[in-house]
């Protein structure tokens, strides 16, 4: 077994920050570590045409009570693209609970944004004992809640796109007015088209084959649902859908957009906390 590459760091705090290129089958995945190693594990998942570093603002929210653990899904941030070209979600879960195991993670509350719910989710069909509950931001529940723009792709023929270009595409993914960060416009322009394509082609395929509720409520785990009442590409109101899972908590951020962990990180944390700490409580041996 090839061990990982680690770039420990000192954050302002006696907790140290540690970056890790996990070398697995079909390519490396960086992962990231913040908070006491000692506490409940909340691992974050983030969506198509993003990294870890979509969570910057909501990770300092997070650390005084959990693990929290980032990874940069193949072929996005600090990730390598899959050989074989494999982004199918079942692949992606497989893979993050890979490393999730390579960490000595036994169990995890998982939360994903966006198209990261959808990894998320069949990180938990295939791995039950690992996940103890989700909590799903702004995750579409079915492709009949899109209400994204058909417009504003970038073309191929023009990769890698300018910031200009970024920018307009990114639009939709939050509200009104909102500067997004120059690191994650840097970041998106680092992808490949093809890993750009392939990712969002795969979340597309997988909630095609059956609606998000309906896999979470055959899963029966503790669910909460935040989503912003501005999203600009999934209708707001389909939150309700995810009621048909047994106890589902679903909330409602007024005024932010899609991306509520970078547009309103502190109010996210205020709804994720007590679900965190309600469900890392059940498991055997946590504090």
């Amino acid at each position: 077994m090839t061990p990982p590459d680690r770039h420990p760091r000192k954050t302002g705090n006696a907790d140290t920050t540690e970056e890790t290129t996990l070398h697995l089958e079909h390519g490396g995945l960086h992962v990231r570590q913040d908070g006491p190693r000692d506490a409940p594990v909340l691992v974050l998942i983030h969506g198509s045409a993003a990294s870890s570093r979509s969570w910057d603002a909501l990770v300092p929210l997070l650390t005084e009570l959990h693990r929290v653990v980032r990874v940069d899904l193949p072929g996005h941030g600090r990730s390598a693209e899959p050989v074989g070209g494999d982004y199918a979600m079942p692949e992606q879960g497989r893979r993050i609970g890979v490393a999730l195991d390579r960490l000595g993670i036994e169990h995890a509350v998982v939360v994903g944004h966006s198209s990261g719910g959808y990894a998320a989710t069949a990180l938990a069909e295939q791995r039950p004992d690992l996940v103890t509950a989700f909590a799903l931001i702004n995750t579409g529940p079915h492709m009949e809640a899109f209400i994204g723009p058909g417009t504003g792709a970038i073309d191929p023929a023009q990769w890698p796109p300018t910031d200009e270009q970024i920018r307009r595409f990114a639009s939709t993914a939050f509200h009104p007015g909102y500067q997004i960060p120059q690191v994650l416009v840097d970041e998106l322009r680092g992808m490949t088209y093809g890993a750009l394509a392939a990712a969002t082609l795969a979340a597309t395929a997988y909630l095609g084959e059956r609606p998000l509720p309906a896999r979470l409520r055959d899963l029966g785990k503790p669910l909460q649902v935040i989503f912003g009442d501005q999203d600009r590409r999934w209708r707001p109101s389909s939150a309700a859908d995810y009621l048909v899972v047994p106890g589902a908590d679903v909330a409602l951020l007024p005024g932010a957009g899609h991306t509520p962990i970078l547009e309103a990180p502190s109010r996210t944390a205020a709804l994720l906390l007590p679900f965190a700490a309600q469900h890392t409580a059940q498991v055997p041996g946590a504090t």
